[in-house]
């Protein structure tokens, strides 16, 4: 039996055309399968098989290193809940559709529908095991069903508790037979800029999406925000906030929620905001306890000053006297029958102090008050003509109707 000696020959051939390579992968193993042949199978060619443990090569199978964005989205992702809600809204069927002269060239069963349906989805995180869940205002209000998937697929139907929005918070129920995730909660009142941001939410839905930026701002004011009937200091972030986010948790780099997603401008590009989540916590246990939240009301309006605005206060014809204070907050009106007007506060004074809090700024009498309880004398110091007064005002409930 004759051995061919071909195929070697063949292998060296190859190695000497592609040396560069046999010089790159000199810890290949070139294994060569010997069989018999035949003076007719001389000519045929033997496999060649090519095995490396070169690590560079070798698809590796060991698990991959979590950083602490990763850490903190597996801590807090499973309490991450999509919400999908419908409501009935009216069309707005024209006046003029319903007059009969119009009517009757609607065939029967074909007339303008009176109202439609509106879907939409948002996002929330699992409050305690027993299935409260918190979320946005805007997500739920008005709605009719609500609709609560669990990261694990599980889908629920929610009852809303209660809605609150001067605050854009909402609390939802649902019905579990066992013990539900619940995200861990942190704190916004020590947050600087700069400090990691990390969203979870349901963007244009595209469940369980994570974001990740810095906290660019806090205590931004609704009036800076945009968004001036509410009464949050939010915290700003540009953490890639979409459509679907809102209700979401904003976490921090330890995994742990110090805001709700909540508020998008349209023109604006990178810029996402959140509720603080001592804010939201506060409003939730209250509609938890009572199925709605009290805020305390003073029924003033403000303004911040400057030298530009003194200026401009000072020539117009509407205030009596003349301002000498470049900042602080000044008193346009004092509504009737208002708390405010009850303690004494009148147009015209400058609000210097609320308890022991120095005010610079409107957002900060809007904290000021938002912090107080209804019924218990607040003090405030204010500059009335030269004279610095103190002045003790119960703060009201604030009422039903959009009142400053």
């Amino acid at each position: 039996m004759r051995v061919s000696f071909k195929p070697v020959i063949a292998s060296l051939v190859l190695l000497a055309i592609g040396g560069g390579i046999g010089v790159a992968v000199s810890r290949q193993q070139l294994l060569l399968k010997e069989q018999a042949a035949t003076p007719d199978q001389a000519t045929e060619s033997t496999p060649l098989l090519i095995t490396t443990d070169d690590p560079n090569l070798t698809p590796t199978t060991e698990p991959q290193r979590s950083n602490f964005i990763a850490a903190a989205v597996e801590r807090v992702g499973p309490a991450v809940v999509r919400i999908d809600a419908s409501r009935t809204v009216a069309t707005g069927v024209p006046d003029a559709l319903q007059n009969p002269f119009f009517r009757r060239f609607f065939s029967e069963g074909t007339e303008p529908p009176s109202e439609r349906i509106e879907r939409g989805t948002g996002s929330g995180f699992v409050l305690s095991q027993d299935g409260r869940i918190i979320t946005n205002a805007h997500v739920v209000e008005g709605a009719d069903v609500v609709d609560v998937t669990l990261k694990d697929g599980r889908t629920f139907e929610g009852k809303v508790l209660g809605v609150d929005a001067l605050t854009d918070v909402a609390v939802i129920q649902i019905q579990a037979d066992d013990r539900l995730p619940t995200a861990p909660i942190g704190s916004a009142e020590t947050l600087i800029p700069g400090q990691w941001a990390i969203a979870i939410g349901n963007p244009l839905g595209l469940d369980n999406t994570v974001t990740v930026g810095i906290v660019s701002a806090i205590g931004r004011s609704s009036a800076q925000v945009g968004i001036s009937d509410k009464r949050v200091q939010f915290i700003q972030t540009d953490a890639a906030i979409n459509p679907g986010n809102s209700g979401g948790p904003l976490l921090n780099d330890r995994g742990e929620v110090i805001g709700i997603n909540t508020a998008i401008r349209a023109n604006a590009q990178g810029l996402g905001f959140a509720i603080p989540i001592e804010t939201a916590i506060r409003v939730a246990t209250q509609i938890s306890t009572s199925g709605s939240a009290e805020h305390p009301f003073l029924g003033i309006q403000m303004l911040d000053l400057s030298p530009d605005v003194k200026a401009e206060l000072n020539a117009s014809k509407n205030i009596p006297f003349q301002i000498e204070r470049d900042s602080g907050v000044f008193i346009m009106q004092v509504l009737p029958d208002s708390p405010a007007a009850a303690g004494g506060l009148e147009a015209g004074d400058i609000i210097q102090k609320i308890g022991q809090t120095p005010i610079k700024s409107a957002a900060d009498v809007q904290a000021q008050v938002e912090n107080s309880s209804i019924g218990d004398p607040l003090t405030i110091e204010v500059l009335r003509n030269q004279q610095v007064l103190s002045l003790q005002i119960q703060p009201g409930r604030f009422p039903a109707q959009d009142t400053p």
